[in-house]
C-alpha cells in the first residue's frame, strides 16, 4: 500500500500507559502512519516505545497540548485522517492535591485540540474529508457512584462527577460533543473503566502494591479497602478504541468494561498470593497491609455495561486472573521500571490528602 493510501493517526498522550500500548498494537500495521504528541510528564516513559521509534511509519512531536499554535501547527502539518485524544492528567489523588493542571490539560487542551482539528477539518475536501474522525478516550468516572446494587452505568447515565479529575473530563467530553453538535466535527467518545497491565507509572493501585511488596514496604489501603472498580486489561482497551474508531457512530459514545468488579482489598489480596507464588518472602505479603484514611470524596463503585460496544462486534479477551499474572510477570521482569525509572518522580508516598 502506497503512502497516499495510508491511514495517519496523531495520537496524544503516546508516552503514557495507555497511549503507549495503543502505539505500540498500531505500530504492527503497516497500513498506518502514527503521530504521537506528548508534553513528556513524570509518568510519561521513553522505553516503553523503544522497539517503535525507529520505525519508519513513526513520528513524535514533544509539544504540550495546551500550546494552541504549537498544537495547530502539527495538526495541519501531519494532516491526520484520525485524532485519538488520549493525553490527559489522570491520578485523581494528584487532582485533591493540586486540581488547576487538571483543568488547563484536560480542559483547555481539548479545546485546543478541537478547535485545531475543526479549522482542519473545514480545509479539507474529498475523501479524507469524508474519513475524518476525532476520539476523546475519557473514563467512567464521569458517572460518578454507584451503590453495590445499583446496575451499571451505561451511555445514557448522566454525568455527576465527584472529584476534581472526573469533573475535568466531563468537561472534555461535554466540549467534544459540543464540537459535534455545533460545528459538525466527527467526534466519537468512549468511556473506559480502571485499566492496568504493564508500564503502568507506580501511583495507580496495582503497580503500587507489586511495588510495595518487592520493597517489603506497607500496602496503604484507603478507608475499609471495600471500594469497586472495574477492571479491564490495557490490551482490551486499546482494542475496543480501535473497535470504535472503525466502527462506531459518529456522535456516540461507547462504554468499554471487562465486567470485572473488584473491591480495592480484593485487588491488593490477589496481588499478594500470586507474589507469594512467584516469589516468596519470609512472610506472606498481605501482612503489609494497612489501612489508612480514606480519600476525600472518594467514589464507592464505578462499573460499566458494555452491552452498546460488544453489539459493534467487540469483547475483552484478557480475563482477571490472565490479565493480572501477565501484568505482574511484567513488572517482575522491569524491576528497574519501579525501583529507577519512576522513582525518580515517585517515591510512594501518600497522595490526596487534603491539608
Amino acid at each position: 500500500m502506497s503512502n497516499d493510501r495510508k491511514k495517519k493517526v496523531l495520537i496524544t498522550g503516546g508516552y503514557g500507559f495507555i497511549g503507549s500500548s495503543f502505539i505500540r498494537n498500531l505500530s504492527k500495521n503497516e497500513n498506518y502512519i502514527i503521530g504521537n504528541i506528548d508534553k513528556l510528564t513524570y509518568s510519561s516513559n521513553l522505553n516503553s516505545l523503544e522497539k517503535v521509534t525507529n520505525k519508519n511509519n513513526y513520528t513524535f512531536f514533544q509539544e504540550d497540548i495546551c500550546n494552541k499554535e504549537s498544537i495547530r501547527e502539527i495538526i495541519f502539518s501531519f494532516e491526520p485522517n484520525y485524532i485519538i485524544h488520549l493525553a490527559a492528567e489522570t491520578h485523581v489523588d494528584r487532582s485533591i492535591d493540586g486540581p488547576e493542571v487538571f483543568l488547563k490539560t484536560n480542559i483547555l487542551g481539548t479545546y485546543n485540540l478541537l478547535n485545531s482539528s475543526k479549522e482542519y477539518y473545514e480545509k479539507i475536501n474529498g475523501q479524507d474529508n469524508k474519513d475524518f474522525k476525532f476520539l476523546l478516550v475519557s473514563t467512567d468516572e464521569v458517572y460518578g457512584s454507584l451503590e453495590t446494587n445499583q446496575e451499571k452505568f451505561t451511555e445514557n447515565n448522566p454525568y455527576l462527577p465527584n472529584s476534581p479529575y472526573s469533573a475535568s473530563k466531563a468537561s472534555a467530553d461535554h466540549l467534544a460533543r459540543a464540537w459535534h453538535s455545533t460545528y459538525n466535527l466527527p467526534i466519537l467518545i468512549t468511556n473506559t473503566s480502571n485499566n492496568y497491565g504493564p508500564w503502568q507509572f507506580p501511583e495507580k493501585l496495582i503497580p503500587l502494591t507489586i511495588s510495595k511488596c518487592l520493597k517489603n514496604q506497607k500496602i496503604p489501603i484507603f478507608g475499609n479497602g471495600q471500594q469497586i472498580r472495574d477492571w479491564i486489561f490495557v490490551d482490551d482497551h486499546v482494542n475496543g478504541i480501535l473497535s470504535v474508531l472503525d466502527k462506531g457512530v459518529i456522535g456516540e459514545k461507547y462504554n468499554i468494561g471487562s465486567n470485572n468488579e473488584k473491591m480495592n482489598i480484593e485487588v491488593v489480596k490477589d496481588i499478594c498470593n500470586i507474589l507469594d507464588k512467584k516469589m516468596p518472602s519470609k512472610n506472606n505479603y498481605s501482612n503489609l497491609i494497612q489501612f489508612v484514611d480514606d480519600r476525600p470524596g472518594h467514589d464507592h463503585r464505578y462499573a460499566l455495561n458494555n452491552s452498546k460496544i460488544k453489539k459493534i462486534g467487540w469483547k475483552p479477551n484478557y480475563n482477571w486472573s490472565d490479565g493480572l499474572n501477565e501484568t505482574i510477570d511484567w513488572y517482575l521482569n522491569n524491576q528497574d521500571y519501579l525501583n529507577k525509572d519512576s522513582s525518580m518522580f515517585y517515591s510512594g508516598e501518600r497522595l490526596g490528602t487534603i491539608k
